[in-house]
């Protein structure tokens, strides 16, 4: 042996980095498989959801929720409460704040109708899973968190530690006395374990905006603001982004829409829009936006890929 050290040739060092693109490739292909798969399951799970509410108001003449007495306890389900949103029958999905006549709203998702949604799906077996531990008239405005939450709603199939829930028309218009009359589920993260979720805390995003603009368009128009499917939660309905202001001479600043590091809706056109009005430089963390044109909303995908978690989805009642 003379001692000397054999290097590797070309066509070897060829086959050596054509392996390891393969194998980045197939690692790539695999997380969009994955990706894509996360989808398809939220979609159907919405889907499945809807199936059965349809199939429960078919057969008991109400939405799950929504029965009221006599026939609710007539058919085995539980005895309604004597106040709007107990159990009225009117077709509008209301929560309670309070067992009174004036504590029915939009967004308590843990009381009332919402909750009671997912009750009545599963005595009439038309779900997997079982969430039975609401009951009509209970009020639960203190943070629920935890595993607790999997007594109410189940998981939503996205993963990332959300959930599937209902809410009622829009909450901006919405009084103590008329909704919208529209019914919506929504997936949505939950602000912390040690924070929880309630009555008093709003919904945080899961989505990212890939992903929301995914499901969007493959269920509706691909459009955050319009059709069936809208970027917007039942607390912070972030689906009001504000117009050009000409006098001002300012661009699209999205009065309304999610502002993800602050944890909701922008409120003024001075503080936290998702395009900074005095530099016109383009933030991270926005769901959907106009680049500053006329032209309606469209998600955020151009920003950071896509994958910011910045939205949460709302699927209107068919």
């Amino acid at each position: 042996m003379n001692g000397s050290v054999r290097g590797f040739t070309l066509i070897e060092l060829s086959i050596v980095l054509v392996i390891i693109g393969l194998i980045a490739g197939g690692v790539l292909v695999g997380q969009d498989l994955i990706r894509a798969a996360g989808v398809r399951a939220q979609i159907s799970q919405i889907e499945r959801y809807q199936t059965a509410a349809n199939t429960f108001r078919g057969k008991y003449g109400y939405l799950p929720g929504d029965i009221k007495d006599p026939e609710a306890t007539q058919f085995g389900f539980t005895l309604r409460g004597q106040y709007k949103g107990e159990g009225d029958g009117n077709g509008v999905l209301e929560g309670i704040s309070a067992n009174n006549t004036s504590g029915h709203n939009c967004f308590s998702e843990f009381g009332g109708e919402l909750a009671m949604f997912w009750v009545d799906l599963t005595i009439a077996k038309l779900i997997d899973g079982s969430f039975a531990t609401a009951t009509p008239t209970a009020v639960i405005n203190s943070m629920v968190s935890g595993s607790t939450i999997d007594k109410y709603f189940p998981q939503a199939k996205i993963g990332n530690g959300g959930y599937v829930y209902i809410w009622c028309g829009g909450w901006s218009t919405y009084t103590s006395t008329t909704g919208d009359s529209l019914n919506y589920f929504s997936i949505t993260g939950t602000p912390s374990t040690t924070a929880g979720w309630g009555n008093t805390s709003g919904e945080v995003p899961l989505l990212t905006v890939a992903q929301a603009y995914a499901i969007d368009k493959k269920m509706d128009d691909g459009l955050p603001q319009s059709g069936g499917v809208l970027a917007m939660a039942g607390r912070s309905p972030w689906a009001s982004g504000g117009p050009i202001n000409p006098t001002a001479v300012r661009y699209e600043t999205n009065i309304g829409d999610f502002d993800a590091d602050n944890g909701g809706p922008i409120t003024s056109a001075t503080t936290n829009p998702y395009y900074d009005v005095d530099n016109g430089a383009a933030l991270f963390d926005t769901c959907y936006n106009n680049g500053h044109t006329l032209q309606p909303e469209h998600y955020s995908v151009e920003l950071n890929s896509g994958a910011g978690v910045n939205c949460v989805l709302s699927f209107r009642f068919q």
